[in-house]
């Protein structure tokens, strides 16, 4: 019957149901997935180990003491200014000292003082006074510092329409999702929308450095190209109609009644607004507010206005005033060419005990040529010791 049913089927021009055949897991016979590639292992040896940590001895200590010497070539001044409004009086007292600091080539004369005042506009300035002891000819850079503030955080990040800010129209419902909340407001747009350019740093600098006294004139500085000439060609004035986009909730001081067609902020030319845009890896960050690459700035009185628009005491946060100059490695840190300079140490101090050590206590290496690494004769000598039997009274 089995052979009928078999004619019929191939009469019926069906063939019969094969199995499936099993997928076997094996890796390949190869030599990378089975393990058999070849290998070197460095046995250290004091006379290895030690011409290594001379050589990293040698070479950080010069790095490390150029750096040190580079940062101690940058002259800055800073002062904390979170507090002014609140512990400033009317009148220019002193400021605490918690709240300066400053390396300069010379001593300062006498300490900083503050003041603050209200505008015509209601709106309150912080004006700082301190003195420049020497003369500095190195180009001037005035930066704000945030601490606490983290710009480095997932959502904040992300939280921008490239689009947009290329100047393309987008309706609210094609911004970015990462724009939430803050994507438009009823039918219309937030621009630019997102949480980086909401939560913008809005203090303002006055751009020049007032002379306090008779015998000290006013230094000038510029807002122009502070930011990244990269980012200067990523943003692009918008094409929005002032009707169909309304500012962040963060800007209706600057922006009381919206936009109109006259105030819509031009961001390929706004370069205070690029450099936020960047945002900073650390809780703690500076970002550069003005510059001065041409002129020295001669020693004197000096006094910075600046207008108090941002709150940093929601965050647990500060801000901070900074003029400085720039060495190799930025502004002035010493953090870096210590850190090479302990290393450096570490591979001199190491170096001295293993020589000291090879001078009075040398120990004979033995040499590994012997070593046996296939087993052929430790194993038949195993396999015959097996094989021979051993008495109980021995094993008890």
């Amino acid at each position: 019957m089995s052979s009928l049913f078999k004619k019929l089927n191939i009469f019926n021009g069906k063939s019969a149901p094969t199995q499936p055949q099993h997928k076997s897991n094996k890796p390949p016979n190869t030599g990378f997935r089975q393990q058999r590639l070849k290998s070197w292992q460095p046995i250290l040896t004091p006379q290895s180990v030690l011409p290594i940590l001379i050589f990293f001895a040698c070479i950080f200590t010069p790095i490390g003491i150029g750096l040190v010497a580079s940062s101690n070539g940058v002259q800055d001044f800073s002062i904390d200014y979170s507090h002014c409004e609140s512990k400033a009086a009317e009148e220019f007292e002193n400021i605490p000292l918690k709240y300066v600091r400053h390396h300069f080539k010379e001593k300062l004369s006498y300490q900083p003082q503050w003041r603050t005042f209200i505008n015509d506009d209601e709106t309150t300035t912080c004006q700082l006074q301190f003195e420049i002891p020497n003369t500095i000819k190195k180009h001037i850079y005035v930066y704000y510092k945030l601490t606490n503030f983290y710009q480095n955080h997932r959502r904040y990040v992300e939280s921008y329409d490239h689009r947009q800010l290329k100047g393309k129209v987008l309706k609210y419902e094609d911004l970015s999702i990462h724009c939430k909340p803050l994507r438009g407001e009823g039918e219309k747009a937030i621009y630019p929308c997102g949480l980086i350019a909401n939560s913008m740093f809005n203090d303002t600098f006055n751009p020049k450095l007032i002379g306090a006294d008779d015998s000290t004139e006013d230094f000038e500085l510029t807002n122009k190209h502070i930011s990244w000439s990269i980012d200067r060609h990523r943003y692009k004035m918008t094409k929005y109609n002032a009707s169909d986009i309304v500012p962040p909730p963060n800007w209706t001081k600057k922006y009381p009644d919206g936009y109109t067609d006259d105030n819509i902020p031009n961001i390929h030319e706004w370069e205070e607004f690029q450099v936020w845009m960047r945002t900073a890896p650390f809780p703690k960050f500076y970002k550069l507010a003005l510059k001065n690459e041409s002129a020295y700035l001669p020693d004197g009185k000096y006094s910075m206005d600046i207008g108090l628009n941002y709150p940093v005491s929601i965050f647990g946060g500060s801000k901070s005033f900074i003029i400085t100059t720039n060495g190799v490695t930025g502004s002035r840190n010493l953090s870096l060419g210590i850190t090479y300079l302990i290393v450096a140490g570490l591979a001199a101090l190491f170096a001295s005990v293993f020589l000291i050590k090879m001078v009075f206590q040398p120990r004979t290496l033995g040499d590994h040529n012997y070593l046996n690494f296939e087993g052929s004769e430790g194993t038949q000598h195993d396999e015959e010791n097996a094989n021979e039997e051993i008495p109980l009274r021995d094993i008890l």
